[in-house]
């Protein structure tokens, strides 16, 4: 094989693994924001839930009969919180993420197991996808999302 082609082989498979190793980290601190989310859910932390998100933020939470802004996305934990319930744990199952540039799209099951006032529990399971979109900054933001049940099978 000629000099030329060598290096061109080269240079795509060095650029190849670069464009890997970017959207594996994306992939990573954006999985790793995911489980931060719901951890902030269980200690009822609203101030640090909402910095998740983008100020531009639209989406449609399963909680809502209406699509939803920025401001209104900490209402359903609201209402929980209203009801005496509170987040006992949370069990997250990974489908698939998708990195296009500065955009990373997450899709997951997750499992809830709900407290409520008299020490009995509820469980629930929620489908969910958010698109993450990274800022000028280091920081990632919710840009939009939806949630819904799971169908019968759970899934």
């Amino acid at each position: 094989m000629p000099l030329c082609a060598r290096l061109a082989v080269a240079v795509l498979l060095l650029a190849s693994v670069s464009a890997w190793a970017q959207s594996s980290a994306s992939e990573t601190q954006v999985w790793a924001l995911e489980e931060a989310y719901w951890q902030y859910v269980q200690a009822n932390d609203l101030e640090r839930y909402r910095a998740l998100w983008h100020p531009d933020f639209l989406g449609w939470p399963n909680s809502s009969p209406e699509p939803a802004r920025k401001a209104g996305i900490t209402g359903w934990i609201t209402a929980h919180s209203a009801k005496g319930e509170s987040l006992k744990s949370f069990q997250l199952e990974k489908r698939i993420l998708q990195v296009i540039g500065d955009l990373v799209t997450v899709t997951y099951r997750v499992h809830l197991t709900w407290l409520n006032k008299d020490g009995s529990s509820h469980s629930e399971k929620v489908r969910i996808i958010h698109t993450w979109r990274h800022g000028s900054g280091a920081e990632w933001q919710i840009i939009s999302g939806m949630s819904a049940p799971t169908n019968a099978e759970g899934r």
